[in-house]
């Protein structure tokens, strides 16, 4: 398959740069697959769509502050985004990070962080990625609690001299979030408030947690022209022994967000049936592939030619995706990590 038929015309103005004003008050096209029908409700509908012996599962990974801005010693600003401490270099506090900009940094480079915090440089895995080893005054991760900014989406702007504080840290959060270790959120997630929560189990739905933790891989580009040669960066998950029961014992498994989609299809055996594990996975899920556990999925909108627009054409059929994203831009739905979102039956 060529990569380009899975491209669409996105005006740039319906990506959302600001998150809802009240969470489950989101837009939600339903569409059905067995039907090849389309329609437009609001999030808080969604305990409408589930009964007694449904699962909703979530991914309960929490995102840390995981952006950070200090300055080289020439005087210049630079962003620093860590990814995850680095197993290569135990000593101290390593991280594998990400530099913007990144030209003229050297191994040797030190860098002044707010917070009384200096990085240095002490490697370079690839162009793009980093070593950097912090000392701070105080404990690590209380350093980043304190100083660290929301890991927004390269997509959503913010100007340099707005902080990045309480409200994007809270916002792009899910309200289940448990598991700190993402620095991207699980956005499908984001809609979810208590009350919705609660209207499900009302409702005879029960909800269980697995745990993905999102790396930057979800933000780069498929750059193959065939679809088949992309491959997926490996990303750490664990699912404990009773969210596996009640995967097992449900009727339907309603996966909230692709990262959950892939867990779940990681786990399942050509039955449908999972069992309890942790490790990583780089299931690339495009179509042509059988989903052998998830009936339903709640997800939000996503870049065109992107590994999630596959997966969600995989789910739900190429021509029936292009057409529901065609009536999304058409309705003017918001469109990425704070946009609309789409249940798929």
């Amino acid at each position: 398959m060529k990569l380009a038929e899975f491209d669409y015309i996105l005006p740039e103005e319906l990506i959302a740069q600001e998150p809802s004003p009240v969470r489950d008050l989101s837009r939600m096209m339903v569409v059905d697959r067995q039907r090849g029908s389309v329609a437009m409700h609001t999030f808080r509908d969604l305990p409408g769509y589930f009964g007694r012996g449904d699962l909703l599962v979530v991914n309960d990974s929490r995102v840390f502050p995981a952006r950070l801005v200090g300055r080289k010693e020439t005087g210049g600003m630079i962003e620093l985004l860590l990814l995850k401490r680095s197993p290569e270099a135990p000593e101290g506090e390593t991280w594998e990070v990400l530099l913007r900009p990144a030209k003229r940094v050297a191994i040797g480079t030190e860098i002044d962080i707010a917070g009384n915090c200096r990085a240095a440089v002490v490697g370079r895995l690839t162009e793009k990625r980093w070593l950097i080893r912090f000392a701070a005054e105080q404990a690590f991760d209380d350093f980043l609690n304190r100083h660290g900014r929301a890991p927004l989406p390269p997509y959503i702007k913010r100007r340099r001299d707005r902080p990045r504080s309480a409200e994007d840290l809270e916002r792009y959060q899910t309200v289940y979030a448990r598991v700190n270790g993402s620095v991207a959120a699980p956005t499908a997630g984001l809609h979810f408030t208590p009350e919705v929560l609660e209207g499900l189990r009302q409702r005879g739905a029960e909800v269980a947690p697995v745990t993905l933790h999102i790396g930057y891989g979800t933000f780069l580009p498929v750059e193959t022209q065939c679809v088949e040669d992309h491959v997926m960066e490996e990303e750490h998950f664990s699912v404990s022994e009773e969210t596996c029961r009640q995967i097992n014992a449900a009727n339907r498994v309603i996966a909230v967000g692709t990262t959950a989609t892939r867990v779940l299809e990681t786990l399942a055996d050509s039955s449908g049936r999972v069992a309890p594990a942790s490790g990583s996975t780089g299931l690339y899920l495009y179509p042509g592939y059988r989903f052998r556990r998830v009936d339903a999925l709640l997800t939000n909108f996503h870049l065109p030619k992107s590994s999630l627009f596959l997966l969600v054409c995989a789910f739900a059929g190429r021509e029936l995706m292009m057409r529901a994203y065609e009536l999304a831009v058409a309705n003017r739905f918001r469109f990425y990590s704070y946009g609309d979102c789409m249940l798929i039956l």
